[in-house]
């Protein structure tokens, strides 16, 4: 009997183990020195058991199922009254408990208002790892955290709607807000004739005999979380397009009409329930006066794609996690991939979009922090855009760069990066696509002139240090004098701008080889866009850097 004969085919081996028992957070160092340098080392401490819960075997697998058992909508109960409830498997509700109870939600306003001078940082860079989990369920806790600026429109309703919204205590079901421990927000902007331009929407508003009460007529083509307790909504009102607020449950305990026509059969994003709404009498509270809809919900909007970029940060970084674990583990062709330098090449390349993104966001999410300064405030205004458009934008190549890491097991429902790939388009698209935010870019350059210096001012901060990071930020001023009013050349101007920030960051605060690797490959002739062809340098020091460890 020969050799071959004896193998114990079931038995695995060269396969890497998974990637459990790992700190999100404490292992991401990119992220725990954004944490250290915009806030305090304390804050690391905070998130430590965040990231610990989030690397588990126990929410990786809350991830899946939550996942492969969709939600589902009951348009009516068993004795045929109308109650359009959407049900969730399980881990959706184990995954969104604790989403709510680290206070990724809409807790950071309250500590703001309290004098906490980090709270949305704290709560960025726990989005951003919780995320890890699963992305889909980000979307009902980010839409809450979105709500309370725009709710502030009118202090009388902000204060009945946000102690709800900012409540550590996940409360689903449909009551009334007087019954409930905690609340979570939804929107509807979107309409089937118009998409993002909302100022298209022909959904009307009429008001009631009782004061600053209006009944909506209409049809809502996106909104997110139907099962959420109260919407923001844009209507039509005879002063012109105006924002309201619509409870999913009245006072009196009553349903309000609202019809959930169907969910949205989506690409990715399937543990998450979207939805078209049919309006038809619906009782809403008007939010700020008639005809300003778009000025009140446009905080909401800025919140929002601070999340987007978050969330597509959080993909790029779970995805590299998976493949530097990988090929820390696999061998092939002799040796450890890892030791390959074709895959150091990647992985390295992969390693510092990471990094760039996760510095981007966080330093947007610290200018939130400071309301008050007024180049805070420009920056965060022209740099949402840029980094919504761009970071959003790079995800998907990244996403698949890093599945192609893992081969054939790439490829696999098991491995968690076909979810992650599905998942990848969805924040570029979500609030606005990339030429919305490439076009909102020439908006502010063209209407609010301090945005350009305060761009300038946060760039400039690098200046000298790098010869190729100079020589983009000239270039790019050049574009900017050449196409500031093109609507052409918008997508290219907003790559250039979003990128010599990242650099600015990566130059100033990442170690010399992930800012070498960024400036010599992003700002050089020869980069072609594809991962993987980074000119040779310490890339196995930049590997060693991302690869997760075991807690």
């Amino acid at each position: 009997m020969s050799d071959r004969s004896t193998l114990d085919v079931r038995t695995a081996t060269n396969q890497a183990p998974p990637l459990v028992g790992h700190n999100v957070v404490t292992s991401d160092l990119a992220l725990t020195e954004a944490l250290v340098r915009h806030g305090a080392p304390g804050l690391v401490e905070e998130l430590t058991a965040l990231g610990a819960e989030a690397g588990t075997a126990e929410a990786r697998e809350h991830g899946m199922l939550a996942n492969r058992h969709h939600p589902e909508l009951t348009s009516y109960d068993r004795w045929g009254n109308r109650v359009d409830e959407v049900e969730f498997h399980p881990s959706w509700h184990w995954l969104m408990e604790r989403a709510v109870g680290h206070g990724l939600q809409a807790a950071p306003w309250e500590q703001q208002r309290a004098g906490d001078p980090h709270a949305h940082l704290r709560r960025a860079a726990g989005f951003l790892a919780w995320s890890q989990t699963e992305p889909g369920h980000g979307c009902p806790i980010s839409m809450t955290y979105a709500a309370v600026p725009a709710l502030r429109a009118d202090e009388a309703i902000a204060e009945e709607w946000t102690p709800l919204l900012a409540a550590r205590s996940y409360d689903p079901g449909v009551r009334s807000r007087s019954t409930k421990t905690g609340a979570l927000a939804g929107m509807g902007m979107t309409e089937k004739q118009g998409g993002s331009d909302v100022r298209a929407n022909q959904t009307r508003a009429t008001p009631t005999t009782d004061d600053g009460w209006y009944r909506l007529d209409g049809h809502k083509w996106f909104t997110s979380a139907p099962m959420n307790d109260v919407f923001l909504v844009l209507a039509q009102a005879d002063g012109g397009m105006t924002c309201f607020v619509v409870p999913r449950v009245l006072e009196d305990g009553s349903r309000n009409r609202i019809d959930v026509v169907r969910l949205k059969d989506k690409l990715g994003n399937r543990s998450n329930a979207s939805s078209e709404l049919e309006l038809n009498g619906t009782l809403a509270q008007r939010l700020g006066d008639e005809g300003r809809g778009v000025r009140t919900i446009i905080e909401m909007v800025a919140a929002t794609r601070l999340d987007c970029v978050l969330g597509s940060a959080a993909l790029m970084r779970h995805a590299l996690a998976e493949a530097s674990w990988h090929v820390a583990h696999r061998s092939a062709f002799g040796g450890l991939l890892v030791d390959k330098p074709l895959m150091q090449n990647v992985v390295a390349d992969l390693a510092v979009e990471s990094e760039a993104a996760t510095a981007l966001a966080m330093r947007l999410a610290a200018a939130v922090d400071r309301p008050d300064d007024p180049h805070e405030v420009a920056l965060r205004r022209i740099a949402l855009p840029l980094a919504k458009f761009w970071v959003c934008k790079r995800t998907p190549a990244m996403v698949a760069e890093a599945l192609e890491c893992l081969g054939g097991n790439g490829y696999v429902e098991d491995s968690g990066l076909p979810l992650m790939f599905r998942e990848s388009p969805l924040n570029s698209i979500w609030e606005g696509s990339g030429n919305v935010n490439a076009l909102d870019v020439l908006r502010a350059l063209g209407r609010e002139p301090e945005v350009l210096q305060a761009w300038i001012t946060e760039v400039g901060a690098a200046r000298g240090a790098d010869s190729r990071l100079d020589r983009a930020v000239d270039d790019t001023l050049a574009l900017l004098g050449e196409a500031a009013g093109l609507e052409a050349g918008a997508r290219r101007l907003a790559g250039r701008m979003a990128a010599c920030l990242q650099g600015s960051l990566l130059v100033r605060f990442a170690p010399a080889e992930v800012a070498d690797a960024f400036c010599g490959s992003r700002f050089g002739t020869s980069y072609g866009g594809t991962f993987g062809m980074l000119d040779s340098g310490s890339l196995r020091e930049v590997v060693d850097r991302a690869t997760p460890r075991p807690a």
